[in-house]
């Protein structure tokens, strides 16, 4: 079966398409296990069980284990918990083998695969920057529940300064900037990137000595889990109180919560 023959067909087939060992066996009208011993022997690292279902949720091939099944709020927290323990209790020799994986599937794709998959994250980030980012929300959520006032995308907070600020909390005087992947990462390039670091410690800087308080939340993670997210916003929880108790001095009024 020439196909299972060329490497590089296989390849794509399973990592950079993620199909299932069943679907590309049932296009070949053979068994899985031949598959299986194809891609094995062409040195082509198959997925572990965990991997293996993420792409099978990804792609539809199977139901989400919390998904419409009638799982409460708590128990979906602690489902969210259970997961991210899993991850943390991992050794430092099983979290560089999956490194190592996503590194030589990267190296393994052809340029036209990179540039492709290149292309697909620019219109989320951009999507995200005028929309704002599904961590944004989530705290702009939050702090509705929890009875604060705010103002989305705020103009004005330093008088003749242009600029604007993601979340405003008048009564507090604190904002709050959520800062993504292109405030760490050339993704368009140093140049922009300087700018963009510039810009935030000049900002900075401004909101500080007109008297208000600066929380800079810096996601440097690719995605996030749920309880990331739920972890960001105690932490964020835990800096309003102390504000809304005494506004800090000027030399204390900036805080980064990393994510």
């Amino acid at each position: 079966m020439k196909k299972l023959e060329d490497k590089a067909w296989c390849y794509k087939q399973y990592w950079t398409m993620e199909r299932s060992i069943g679907d590309i066996a049932k296009e070949l009208d053979t068994y899985p296990n031949k598959v299986r011993r194809a891609l094995k022997s062409h040195g082509i690292k198959l997925r572990d069980k965990g991997s293996a279902q993420a792409v099978a949720l990804k792609k539809g091939r199977s139901n989400h284990p919390t998904k419409d099944k009638g799982h409460s709020e708590e128990s979906k927290v602690k489902i969210s918990e259970s997961v991210a323990q899993n991850w943390e209790n991992l050794s430092e020799e099983e979290l560089e083998a999956r490194r190592e994986t996503a590194r030589k599937q990267w190296a393994n794709m052809s340029e036209e695969d990179k540039l492709k998959l290149r292309e697909s994250a620019v219109p989320g980030i951009k999507r995200a920057s005028k929309e704002g980012s599904k961590l944004e929300k989530y705290i702009q959520s939050q702090l509705t529940k929890s009875g604060y006032v705010i103002e989305y995308h705020k103009k004005g907070v330093v008088p003749n300064a242009n600029l604007e600020v993601d979340i405003y909390l008048p009564e507090i005087g604190t904002a709050i900037e959520i800062d993504g992947p292109s405030h760490f990462l050339p993704i368009w390039g140093q140049e922009a990137l300087s700018k963009t670091i510039k810009s935030d410690n000049e900002k900075n800087g401004l909101l500080r000595y007109h008297g208000v308080m600066v929380l800079r939340v810096a996601q440097k993670r690719k995605t996030l889990s749920q309880k990331a997210m739920r972890d960001t916003w105690k932490a964020i929880e835990a800096e309003l109180k102390i504000v809304s108790k005494k506004m800090p001095t000027k030399s204390e009024r900036f805080k980064e919560i990393e994510v």
